[in-house]
């Protein structure tokens, strides 16, 4: 999602950079929990892909033109909502690689169909959730600078002036969710804060806001003993899954974890050198690093669903949180985060992600393995959860990942 660092020989994050593939450079509408994603219907059995030809594979490509080709008309992807955003954004990465005009061509479709030529939004702009098309309005202003992106993008800017938080400062979920913090929120919201602030001159604002709101949330749903991070909080206390003195829930859920992971990093790169809050950030890279890698399966690479519980009957490996927590560690090695040593996590990641990827006959490729969009709730809630193939949230985190980690050597 960022601009990419070149590395010195000896402090790379690999041995060094090849071309691992062929031609490859490398309850709400506005809620998770409302969000239903069509599966795609095989026109012939779903095999696995053979090791020997995964890396002959652009992977980024084949995810994304198996989507195309599942929706031809990218206006019927969807209502303006994030999961659907997030696959788009890392369709914007393919292009910027292989600067295939499609895959622009498929983004600005979607986001055509949700602004008019005034740069009017046809959705409310109530939650976090819904601000996270934003980083498209942002892509597609540097790309076409038509005046109605940057009406659109301004008017999400414009609603955090006056957007509900808690008496410490920290932005509700949604309006709907009064007192809440999710984590989720911090991905929603704040790479398209910082963006947007780099963009439009707004960074002082921008960088100190976002700073600000990953310690808070944090300062709520940090959990010392494990170095992971609970789901939510409510400051209120009234929710049926807040606990009587903390607020905050009691489970950690592994994509809410993997949204901050990314927020955290995109964060960082804006935020200058000597910010004050810097250390205290970096500080929380390396301990959610270290809790990873603790609770990463040494069988497979990946992570569970509930991350802290592998061995509670009912959990399951879930593929997009291990999709972001793969792209985290490999990222903040590459930025001097975090010992080099994390990259030999990074790599289990990246070969337990791919070693799910799956191939039609026609050559489609899917993605399984992905939770559906989720609400705060206890342990048999979040197991419960319907384990999805080509869910957007999955789709926008492999593309995410796979742009990155496809250009490294992973021996």
């Amino acid at each position: 999602m960022e601009t990419q660092r070149v590395w010195r020989r000896g402090t790379v994050l690999f041995l060094s950079f090849v071309l691992a593939f062929v031609g490859v450079v490398p309850g709400s509408q506005a809620f998770s929990a409302a969000e239903a994603f069509p599966q795609p219907v095989a026109s012939s059995p779903v095999r696995p892909v053979p090791a020997a030809s995964r890396s002959e594979l652009d992977w980024s490509r084949a995810v994304v033109d198996t989507t195309m080709q599942r929706y031809p008309d990218p206006a019927k992807l969807g209502k303006w909502g994030y999961a659907v955003a997030f696959f788009l954004y890392g369709t914007y990465l393919v292009y910027q690689r292989t600067h295939d005009q499609r895959y622009l061509n498929y983004v600005q479709g979607w986001v055509d169909s949700h602004v008019d030529a005034q740069g009017v939004i046809d959705a409310k702009i109530n939650s976090l959730d819904s601000m996270l098309p934003g980083n498209l309005l942002l892509v597609l202003y540097r790309q076409t600078k038509e005046k109605k992106y940057k009406i659109a993008a301004q008017e999400i800017r414009g609603r955090l002036d006056t957007y509900p938080r808690t008496a410490d400062g920290g932005f509700w979920h949604a309006t709907s969710r009064r007192h809440q913090l999710w984590l989720d929120g911090l991905y929603m919201s704040l790479p398209f804060l910082v963006r947007y602030g780099k963009l439009f001159h707004d960074a002082h604002y921008a960088d100190n806001e976002a700073a600000h709101q990953l310690l808070i949330y944090t300062s709520h749903l940090n959990d010392p003993k494990t170095g992971l991070l609970f789901h939510a909080y409510d400051e209120s206390g009234a929710s049926p899954w807040a606990d009587p003195i903390t607020h905050h829930s009691s489970v950690f859920w592994c994509r809410s974890i993997g949204w901050t992971c990314m927020a955290l990093l995109i964060v960082l790169d804006t935020l200058p050198r000597h910010d004050p809050d810097r250390p205290q950030l970096l500080a929380l890279v390396r301990q959610l690093a270290g809790a990873l890698t603790r609770y990463q399966d040494p069988k497979t690479g990946l992570w569970f669903q509930v991350v802290n519980q592998p061995d509670v009957p009912g959990n399951w490996l879930e593929t997009s949180s291990s999709c972001m927590f793969t792209y985290f560690l490999a990222r903040a090695v590459e930025r001097h985060y975090i010992a080099k040593s994390y990259s030999k996590a990074a790599c289990q990641g990246y070969r337990g992600v791919l070693a799910r990827l799956v191939r039609n006959a026609d050559g489609s490729v899917h993605i399984p393995g992905i939770c559906e969009g989720t609400n705060v709730g206890n342990l048999a809630y979040y197991l419960a959860r319907k384990q999805n193939t080509d869910d957007f949230h999955g789709l926008g985190a492999f593309l995410v990942m796979n742009e990155l980690l496809a250009r490294m050597r992973c021996n």
